[in-house]
């Protein structure tokens, strides 16, 4: 740890010696509109249901629900998996579903309401993962309960994983979930909810066959239906579709919704209400760096993520019956496991700072491209990350808040929820081409991007410097041009993520990282982690329709830049 620290302070002390970046002009045009700027961001999720009701959760899902111009969706593992909703990393239950002495079902659904209550009071709205097996229905049950530890070979998929020893018994299970549902909620609130069925069937959290998983939406759509015909089902819910296997996953899947036999009406075809697919960068730990050789350090992969939304995306765009049909991207993250933390994964190091909310922009931005390129009805992308109860701070899990304390990718989100309208189009000197990008990710220059939006009296501009590689760097100037400015003088904010700005965890560390912090340090880190401004609001003149901005961006540092009037 000290070889590491010296090697950090080197890099830090060479890049506090560079000159500045080559200078970059961002262009924007106020009379481009390239279509509307979908919220698509503002979906959460996480394996944990039961983290929702704690102190911290609802903490946090509240400024979810704060930051955000439109309802939060909220999705969560483990609301039928068989417990006494006890938490655990990668584990949660509810009971909603167990066998009386008799044989008889009982259903229960005291911790399935206390999650939904949580989020239906914040004007939030359940993605409804229709999921795990309960255990008394389960073909397989024992083991039921998974001990995993990030680590370790302990097993994840236990008895939970496996499929229904009664397909009938399992659709009676959503009818009930969902006339509970309407009873508690009412009609219109549940109509407005996704439902899915299962996640990640292609590799271990299916136990069964491809046609079973068909086998077991169908049952799960049809329990659905019958109940609420308006209601939104969805799947297959996959793995990125990077591979083969899952390519055909998701294929075979979209083929047997669109003219399949239904398993359970014999009707030909399944109700598909949006489709859904996973997406994970891979972040690694390297060797060397030109200023520091025989150091390591963080590089991530955000080729593999893109490279998994665009297969996605040509996937669904080559069955013309889903043309329109909405995706959500279930999960959409820079790599696949929230709970396993720095200390045993320390490719996860990029997490609490700034490379995470960089990452962030970079990637929503470019997956609104992708979206465009396809013409595809991008609906939603879940970032899976939320809080972990019990643990240190700032110990490196994929999470929004660390014991209450918002990570500066908190405020990326905060910057999106500030844009509005239609997207703009954008060209910036110092951007690289999206099909580079996915192809290879961002491993020579910074990528100085920027996404656009207009709305009706405001013009938004979220710029970022991103690269993969998490090492210093030298600043950017930046030339912000905005032309077809419909007014004759602005108002001018400016919002930054940065070493410096919205970033509780550079304040924890000038502290000296305590654990636990004092009060009066908790207060101090709540302030750091709220969304700061680089300086203050400024009224600026427009001449000939065009405004320009000019400031200088570090590596990994975001800017949003609101014109108003």
């Amino acid at each position: 740890m000290r070889a590491r620290a010296l090697a950090v302070a080197l890099l830090s002390s060479l890049a506090l010696a560079q000159p500045q970046g080559a200078s970059v002009t961002i262009r924007v045009d106020a009379d481009a509109r390239l279509g509307p700027m979908t919220p698509m961001w503002a979906f959460f999720g996480y394996d944990e249901p039961n983290y929702t009701y704690a102190a911290n959760g609802k903490k946090l899902l509240t400024e979810l629900a704060a930051l955000s111009p439109v309802p939060v969706y909220v999705r969560a593992h483990n609301l039928l998996t068989t417990g006494d909703g006890t938490p655990a990393l990668k584990w949660g239950s509810t009971n909603a579903f167990t066998l009386d002495a008799a044989g008889h079902p009982r259903y229960d659904w005291t911790i399935v309401d206390r999650i939904f209550d949580t989020y239906v009071q914040r004007k939030m709205k359940p993605l409804v993962e229709i999921g795990f097996m309960p255990e008394a229905l389960s073909v397989h049950p024992e083991p039921y309960k998974h001990d995993w530890k990030a680590g370790t070979n302990a097993t994840l998929y236990t008895g939970w994983s496996y499929p229904p020893s009664d397909y009938d018994a399992w659709r009676d299970i959503v009818s009930e979930w969902a006339r509970h549902s309407i009873q508690r909620y009412g009609r219109a609130e549940v109509e407005s909810w996704y439902w899915e069925v299962w996640n990640e069937p292609d590799i271990g959290y299916w136990h069964g066959t491809p046609e079973e998983y068909q086998k077991l939406y169908d049952y799960a759509a049809d329990g659905l239906k019958r109940v609420l015909p308006s209601a939104r089902i969805g799947g297959p819910t996959v793995t990125g579709p990077n591979g083969e296997r899952t390519q055909e996953y998701l294929r075979g899947f979209l083929e047997h919704c669109a003219r399949g036999t239904n398993y359970a009406t014999g009707k030909s075809g399944s109700p598909l209400d949006y489709i859904t697919f996973h997406a994970k960068g891979a972040p690694r730990v390297v060797d060397g760096s030109p200023a520091a050789p025989g150091t390591s350090h963080v590089r991530m992969g955000i080729s593999n993520q893109l490279r998994a939304i665009d297969n996605g995306f040509r996937i669904v765009a080559s069955f013309p019956e889903f043309h329109d049909t909405p995706i959500i991207i279930g999960e959409s993250d820079p790599e696949g496991c929230a709970a396993c933390g720095v200390r045993t994964n320390p490719e996860n190091a990029y997490r609490n700072g700034t490379m995470y909310s960089s990452y962030t922009a970079e990637q929503l931005a470019r997956t609104y491209e992708l979206a465009d390129r396809y013409h595809v009805n991008l609906r939603g992308a879940v970032t899976w990350a939320f809080e972990f109860e019990d643990q240190p701070y700032f110990d490196g899990f994929r999470d929004l808040a660390t014991n209450g304390l918002d990570k500066p990718v908190v405020n990326v989100f905060r910057m999106l929820g500030r844009m509005g309208g239609d997207r703009l189009r954008v060209e910036s000197s110092g951007a690289m081409a999206l099909d580079a990008i996915r192809d290879g990710g961002v491993r020579e220059a910074a990528d100085v991007g920027a996404l656009a939006s207009r709305s009706a009296r405001s013009i938004a501009v979220l710029v970022w410097n991103y690269h993969d590689d998490d090492l210093p760097a030298a600043a950017a100037p930046v030339d912000l041009v905005i032309t077809g400015v419909p007014a004759g003088a602005v108002r001018v904010t400016h919002d930054r993520v940065d070493a410096d700005r919205s970033n509780a965890y550079e304040a924890w560390k000038r502290l000296g990282s305590p654990q636990p912090p004092t009060s009066a340090q908790y207060r101090a880190l709540e302030r750091a982690g709220e969304l700061q401004s680089l300086d203050a609001p400024a009224h600026l003149a427009v001449r000939g329709g065009e405004a320009h901005v000019s400031f200088t961006l570090p590596r990994q540092g975001v800017s949003l830049i609101r014109l108003t009037w």
